[in-house]
């Protein structure tokens, strides 16, 4: 499996910078912002498989983060706060929070927690923030997805199986992600990815890039927009623009 990414949103820079180096060294990859701009940045460019959110920012409460964060997005949300009151938990709840932490913290129980909220949420949901925008633009191509129609640069529509328009979806939707062979099997399937793919199921993922590279690339054996990832798998590796 990829390893798993989490975003830290809190404007105090010493809790990023212990929670970065504690969670990295338990082998997570962790990125912080410190402001909502930042913090929404990070999330519209690329995946983030959870997020800690400060209740109590500078610039906006982690309140409206949350729900700002939920009109299009999946990802758990941990929040982290000094305001432990059962009022203060059933908000953070109730705006769409996974779990509530009371600051400060045990990094044991912390990281207790972490795998607590993995273990109950779906990998592949993560792969999904940007798959219900209705078009998107990247290299010379346009894809209509309410319409699930691909079009060259020359209006020209280029008809796509049912398994390649899903393939291409979650490409589009995580584009400059290098993203394992299980985690685009999970994305398709959308089920709980397994640890590995066997050779036979490995093997389809493979011919599948192939046919949508075959489409969308001006050379299939030499591909500019989805490359193989050496030890990885596989990255659309181009801009996408996403429109709702």
């Amino acid at each position: 499996m990829a390893i798993r990414r989490i975003l830290v949103i809190d404007d105090d820079p010493d809790v990023c910078a212990m929670l970065k180096q504690y969670l990295t060294r338990e082998g997570y990859a962790v990125e912080s912002a410190q402001t909502t701009q930042a913090a929404m940045g990070i999330v519209a460019q690329r995946r983030v498989d959870l997020i800690f959110l400060d209740v109590m920012l500078g610039d906006e409460s982690g309140f409206d983060v949350c729900k700002k964060l939920r009109a299009d997005n999946t990802v758990p949300i941990i929040f982290l706060s000094a305001l432990s009151a059962d009022h203060h938990r059933l908000t953070g709840y109730q705006m769409g929070g996974d779990d509530y932490i009371a600051k400060p913290f045990n990094p044991g129980l912390l990281l207790a927690r972490v795998r607590a909220v993995f273990r109950r949420t779906h990998r592949a949901s993560s792969l999904a923030y940007r798959r219900d925008a209705r078009t998107y633009q990247f290299d010379k191509w346009t894809f209509r997805g309410d319409r699930e129609e691909l079009v060259g640069a020359d209006g020209v529509e280029t008809v796509l199986s049912k398994r390649e328009t899903a393939l291409l979806k979650v490409m589009l939707a995580n584009p400059q992600i290098p993203l394992t062979r299980e985690e685009i099997a999970s994305a398709l399937n959308e089920e709980e990815p397994e640890e590995t793919l066997d050779a036979q199921e490995s093997r389809a993922i493979d011919v599948l890039v192939g046919r949508l590279r075959h489409k969308i690339e001006i050379s299939a054996k030499a591909p500019k927009l989805i490359k193989t990832m050496r030890g990885t798998g596989y990255q659309l590796c181009c801009t996408v623009n996403a429109d709702d």
